[in-house]
Formats: C-alpha cells, structure tokens, sequence
C-alpha cells in the first residue's frame, strides 16, 4: 500500500477518504459505565482511518471476555469466536486471505489461560495478526476471579485467602515466544497508544500489543500508581528506540547493565550517564527486551516500562505459507484436491 505500512502492501486501499465515525457500527456499545475498554475502542476507530484500508478488507476476531465484544462495535467484518481460540481461527484467515488486515481482541484471562497455547504458536510462527491483549489482572465477564495476571496475594472471589500463584507477565511470555514485535501501552494514554498501534500496523508478521485496562467493576484502580499524575513518572519507564533508558520526575533514573549481566534501576547522578542503557527495540537477540520486561514489582509497579520491546524483521508464516505452494505449482503444476483427499489408501469396491 504505501511505505508507511508496509505489511498491510496487499490489502486493498478504500476509494474514499474515512473517519471515525465511518468505523463504528450501529450496535449499542455494552460495557460498564467507566470501563477501559470504551478508551480501547475510541483510539482503535480513530486510527483505523489512516491505514486509508478498505473496511471490508479489515476483520476483527475476538474470544471470549468482556473485550472480546469488541467485533460487535467495529463496522468491519469480525467474528465472536469461542474462548481462547481467536489466534487459531485468525491464522486460518490470514494464511488464506493475504488481502485482509486481521486483528485479534483478547483479554489477560482469554488469552494467557485456555488460550495459552494458541497465543505462543501464532507468535512462535509469526502469522500476520495484530493481537491487542486487554489487561485488567480480572476475569470481567464471569464476575471477579483471579486471572493469569493477577498478582500473588490477590484477594479475589475465588481466592477469598490471597491467590498463590505467579503471575504471568505477557511481555515476557511473547518474548519467551521469540515474537517479533512486543509493546506495552495503557487504556489512558491515547496518544502513546496510536503510536504503538501505528508499528504494530506497519510490523509484518505478529505483533502482541499489551494494553493496560481499568476494570473499575471488579478490579478498579489495578493501573492507578501508573496513571496518577503525582507517582508515574517515578514508576514508569517510557521506551524509545536508540534513547537512554531513563526515567523519573526530573530523569534522576536509568537502566544500567551489572557485571552480573542483569539489570538494575540506578542513580544517574551516581551511576554516570556513560553507563545508562540505550534502548535496542531492533536488537536481533530478545534478551535485552525480556530482561527489561523483568524490571517492574508486580504488586507496586515500581520500574515499568511501556512502549515498544522488540521490533525486529522476519517474513511472516502466511508470506513462506504462500511462497512455499507458489514454488511447488511451479514444479508439479496444479495440484488434485480429490487425489489428495483419497490418499494411496483408497480404492473402488465393486
């Protein structure tokens, strides 16, 4: 389409100029008064329009969750499919449908319990989808427990003691997964969160969007240290590729490297401004992006970093999918469905 978004090069442009408003559908937007998802849903139609895509060529698969609503509200195609199964049916359509932009809606129980498995694969193969996790530390929908990201200790419905568990990180789990593309934004922030929907449109291959969402319902204020204009500054990292990691009120923080290799939080003014970390999203090798996933308290949320994790180019498995059969036609010529459905183990009785 254009160099802006080149992974987007085959799907048909629209013929008129869009807006907003040309993105949401008719259908009455259900979700609590307050919730994050509503700020999710603004910024997602407010930035379609500059893909300038044709809104049938944009498809929205969602599991189950509150946020996987989200279809319903999107005037383009989209499916409501079944819990933690969107990543499989979305790698489906892009394999055959190199003329779509797929984007899938998940939530942090959604995706990272039942759907654990199809959420690492689709990264591992980096099937061409744009994968927008809605992160509130809750299960919604079914009414208060605890999710795979809720922090040890939780006092939820069904862990009236504290849950035990660990929690997952899903940065750390899509880097784990060798993605290609990682970042982190906040439901609040709509100016950082159109700059990182802008390069997961222009990524090829999976990129996993982790979107911190308030659920004011059943787990109201989880983000708060992050968004409260008197304590993010002092808690919050903001990465940007080739800049100093530094941080804080007045940048009196910064990233370092330990002789141990493992990083740590430092003093500027102590440490030097010599020994402060650049950030590397285009670094071939993960470990600095999985490392630096590693810095924030669960429970505090001291030390977290939002931007852009990793960035890094490789072609997409619905591309090699695609060049794969193109080079067999090429030798073998056309293939046969029906042989192929008979196999050598089928035969007439007479």
């Amino acid at each position: 389409m254009t160099d802006t978004f080149p992974a987007l090069s085959l799907v048909p442009k629209s013929e008129v100029a869009q807006s907003a408003k040309d993105f949401k559908s008719d259908q009455e937007v259900r979700w609590c008064p307050g919730c994050g998802d509503y700020s999710i849903l603004s910024n997602v139609q407010g930035f379609l329009p500059e893909l300038g895509l044709a809104r049938e060529n944009i498809v929205f698969i969602s599991g189950i969750g509150c946020s996987s609503r989200f279809p319903y509200y999107m005037n383009t195609f989209g499916m409501h499919s079944i819990h933690g199964r969107a990543p499989a049916i979305a790698t489906g359509l892009a394999v055959s449908r190199p003329d779509l932009s797929i984007w899938v809606i998940t939530g942090d129980g959604d995706a990272l319990s039942i759907g654990g498995n199809h959420l690492i694969h689709a990264l591992r193969r980096n099937v061409n989808l744009k994968i927008l996790l809605f992160n509130n530390r809750i299960y919604g929908l079914t009414k208060g427990q605890y999710s795979p990201t809720s922090e040890q200790g939780k006092i939820t419905k069904s862990t009236p003691e504290g849950s035990l568990d660990y929690a997952f990180n899903p940065v750390s789990v899509a880097l784990g997964a060798e993605a290609t593309f990682v970042a982190r934004t906040m439901d609040s922030d709509r100016k950082h969160m159109t700059e990182i929907l802008r390069a997961a449109a222009a990524h090829e291959g999976a990129a996993l969007v982790e979107i911190y969402q308030n659920c004011n319902i059943f787990n109201d204020g989880a983000w708060e240290p992050l968004k409260d204009a008197d304590t993010r500054d002092d808690l919050m990292m903001r990465l940007e590729h080739g800049e100093p990691i530094r941080f804080g009120a007045d940048l009196s923080k910064g990233v370092v490297r330990l002789s141990d290799g493992h990083l740590a939080v430092v003093d500027v003014a102590e440490a030097g401004e010599s020994e402060i970390l650049r950030h590397d999203a285009h670094a071939e090798d993960p470990g600095l992006a999985f490392a630096l996933s590693r810095l924030a308290n669960p429970v505090s949320l001291v030390n977290t970093p939002i931007g852009v994790f990793r960035d890094v180019q490789r072609p997409s498995y619905d591309r090699l999918v695609r060049e794969q059969i193109d080079q067999i036609i090429d030798r073998r010529g056309p293939g046969d469905l029906q042989a192929l459905i008979n196999g050598s183990d089928t035969w007439v009785v007479s």
